[in-house]
């Protein structure tokens, strides 16, 4: 179990692993920030090992701990970025209930370059997608919600 004494789980970031049958497939993280000095909001990252990506499990991941973060703090809004070049993590940010807010001009120098990011959000208003029974892979026929629309 993690606590905020070891590092991974704080009042101000995180990070948690994600499980795939009992197989570590990644971890998603957190980090608090503010536009304004006082108004919080999370921004939220994930790392999938190669072996899990293309699977579903990864825009599951990030809905939940979404979710988590909404039911567990008063934040009003979650963001995650991303490169231009990387489609797959777009649609799964996509698919997680988030929304492309636009271009970060030169946000980021890497491979001898200035590079652009995107900018995605969901605020605590909007519809998220349906997640299932905390697994990743979504509800259970029977159960409210389910089957999965994803």
């Amino acid at each position: 179990m993690r606590t905020p004494d070891d590092g991974y789980l704080g009042a101000e970031d995180g990070r948690l692993m994600v499980v795939v049958e009992d197989e570590t497939a990644g971890f998603v993280s957190y980090r608090s920030g503010s536009f304004d000095g006082k108004t919080k909001y999370w921004e939220i990252g994930i790392a999938l090992l190669p072996e899990y990506r293309g699977r579903g499990i990864g825009w599951r991941a990030q809905a939940m701990l979404t979710d988590y973060l909404f039911e567990h703090t008063p934040v009003v809004r979650i963001q995650a970025a991303t490169h231009p070049e990387n489609v797959a993590e777009q649609k799964s940010l996509e698919k997680a209930g988030f929304r492309l807010e636009g271009v970060i001009r030169a946000c980021e120098f890497r491979a001898g370059n200035y590079r652009d990011g995107y900018l995605y959000s969901r605020l605590r208003d909007d519809p998220g997608p349906i997640v299932g029974n905390g697994s990743v892979t979504g509800p259970v026929d029977g159960e409210p919600g389910g089957p999965s629309a994803y």
